[in-house]
């Protein structure tokens, strides 16, 4: 965009005193126009069809953002939104994704710092979708938004989880590699780890956390985990690929797991990889229920599942790769932590 024109920005909240500091913050920086009801928003939108961004608050009474946002899409696609809450609820989040598309989310209270730098990341997104036709990085934005705001907030439901997806992520990628799989196949193994459990944020904390045997009940809705995680991913349609590995990442090579009883080679090999990835992350890891195993401990131990829960040969690939990806793998969260908080 030239200097000389800036973007047009709509921002929606019914308390004056929130909308007009919303104001204050952008108004130097973009062409701002206001609203304190969301009614009034959309026919804005109907006759000026030119925002680059939506900017709304959460809680308001006509209706809440999310719905507001989720009209939204009937008169401009290719605007980028903003959510403005005071919740971090998972549900939330997941209601944003699957209906109103919503790219990022501010939690209140905020600093106009960390507004605009928000508001300026949403733009650059903005600006590529309307170079690119084909929106071909429209995957990696998203998940560097709203996705990856699930992810945490699936970390901060459970400390024993902390940063295992990008572990696993990390893993599977380089075992993909060392199997030699395309870059395209690569990289939807990496983003598959990054959200193979996403669907955990549905699973009721008091069975995340049980120091005891699970009941047969009680497992059977860990199990829903991978049906959630699909209900979640399934509305964005460039995860297409992805979202089939994730379906399939806890059957096992012997045909006994879960949900279709896949054996062997029916199993994409993404769900394979990601499954060893998975299991020995989640035996180094201290759990609820039981401490972390050593190195040599949980080595062991995917040998003893090789050919009953795990691929063997994903197995004996993973085993030659992990003394240098462990090497690696600090350097590599460290990175994408600094990335995402870009």
């Amino acid at each position: 965009m030239s200097e000389d024109k800036k973007y047009k920005i709509l921002i929606v909240d019914d308390e004056p005193d929130n909308l007009a500091l919303l104001y204050r913050t952008l108004r130097h920086n973009y062409d701002v126009v206001k609203s304190g009801s969301p009614l009034e928003a959309l026919k804005i939108l109907e006759e000026r069809n030119d925002f680059a961004l939506i900017l709304s608050d959460h809680k308001m009474p006509e209706m809440d953002g999310v719905e507001f946002l989720k009209r939204t899409n009937a008169i401009n696609e290719t605007v980028v939104k903003i959510l403005v809450t005071a919740y971090s609820d998972a549900k939330i989040l997941i209601d944003a994704i699957n209906r109103a598309k919503v790219y990022r989310y501010v939690k209140k209270p905020y600093s106009p710092d960390e507004l605009l730098h928000v508001v300026q990341t949403c733009l650059e997104y903005y600006q590529l979708k309307v170079d690119n036709d084909t929106l071909i990085a429209d995957l990696k934005d998203l998940f560097s938004g709203t996705i990856k705001a699930i992810i945490e907030a699936l970390d901060a439901k459970d400390a024993n989880t902390l940063g295992r997806s990008k572990r696993v992520s990390f893993y599977s990628a380089k075992i993909a590699q060392a199997m030699q799989l395309s870059n395209s196949d690569v990289g939807r193994i990496e983003l598959a780890g990054l959200l193979h459990d996403i669907g955990m944020i549905g699973v009721a904390e008091e069975i995340m956390h049980k120091t005891d045997q699970l009941t047969p009940e009680e497992y059977e809705e860990v199990k829903k985990h991978v049906a959630h995680s699909i209900k979640i991913l399934e509305d964005i349609k460039q995860l297409g690929e992805v979202i089939e590995i994730v379906r399939y990442h806890h059957e096992y090579y012997d045909g006994s797991g879960y949900p279709k009883g896949l054996k062997g080679e029916q199993i994409p090999i993404g769900a394979r990889i990601i499954a060893v990835a998975d299991a020995y992350d989640a035996l180094v890891s201290k759990r609820a229920y039981r401490d972390a195993k050593s190195y040599s401990e949980a080595l062991v131990s995917l040998e003893e599942a090789a050919g009953v829960q795990l691929d063997p040969n994903v197995v004996k690939v993973f085993k030659e790769i992990l003394p240098e990806a462990n090497e690696m793998l600090e350097v590599y969260v460290k990175k994408m932590s600094e990335t995402n908080a870009k």
